[in-house]
């Protein structure tokens, strides 16, 4: 199973090059067939440079630029027209995310042949290092509310740190999200569209180098509505946009993986 790594990057030359090394140097001792698609989305530092010279030396590696107007959403979707994987994950140019999570990520994957992977900060075995405690009250707000709404056991929705099958990724389309509301959007149309899959623990650690490019004054509309266009698709579709192929087990039943 080959393995696409999606990672959006908007003005990260300090971590770029290190994040990118590091999760090649995993992936290879792992022996996992892969590439990496760093998306450059639309960087006025030496972003771009970086990822050209690194393509050089590495050839699972392409860098792919992302045309104007830039977001997270809009360089994830560009990504995913592009990705030639089995699977494609979605990963964090700041090195939040761990190399050895996404490992066990797909390792899960391949073993208990199910449609996504979602990583979850919040269980016990999970390792959190400097989160912002503003955003923590936050998270634990909405993704509350989400489980609520939706029904399901799932904890951290909005954690961007996930894995997709290729043909769940077709089965979410249209993709609308534009911004870091695409988080939420993959994993809810995913789940309502009746795709299977596990959660497993990951690790989080804070950003050392540049600024985060989540906004929350501005996104806070945007999440909103996503939710709400999810779950209006989840009540009033009459479940006309569900995954059409057999699911050994329900969704909402599996347990935590981990």
């Amino acid at each position: 199973m080959k393995l696409s790594v999606i990672i959006p990057a908007h003005n990260e030359e300090g971590c770029i090059e290190s994040t990118l090394r590091a999760l090649v140097r995993e992936l290879r001792t792992n022996s996992i067939p892969f590439e990496i698609l760093a998306v450059n989305d639309n960087s006025n530092d030496e972003t771009g440079a970086i990822l050209e010279h690194l393509s050089l030396e590495i050839p699972e590696l392409r860098p792919i630029k992302n045309p104007p107007p830039n977001g997270f959403g809009f360089a994830v979707r560009q990504g995913l027209k592009h990705f030639s994987g089995d699977a494609v994950a979605i990963y964090m140019a700041d090195a939040s995310d761990t190399p050895e999570d996404l490992v066990r990520f797909y390792r899960e994957m391949k073993l208990c042949q199910v449609d996504c992977v979602f990583g979850s900060r919040w269980e016990k075995q999970s390792k959190v290092v400097d989160y912002p405690w503003f955003k923590l009250i936050l998270n634990r707000i909405v993704n509350h509310l989400i489980q609520i709404l939706f029904g399901i056991r799932y904890n951290d929705v909005t954690n961007a740190f996930k894995l997709y099958s290729r043909r769940t990724i077709k089965g979410v389309e249209p993709i609308l999200s534009p911004h870091f509301n695409l988080t939420v959007e993959l994993p809810l149309k995913a789940i309502v569209r009746g795709f299977s899959y596990s959660v497993l623990s990951n690790s989080w650690i804070n950003r050392k180098t540049g600024e985060s490019k989540l906004k929350i004054k501005e996104m806070g509309s945007r999440y909103l509505f996503i939710i709400l266009y999810c779950f209006i698709e989840k009540w009033l579709s009459r479940g006309d946009y569900r995954t059409k192929s057999s699911v050994k087990t329900p969704k909402e039943s599996l347990p935590f993986s981990r």
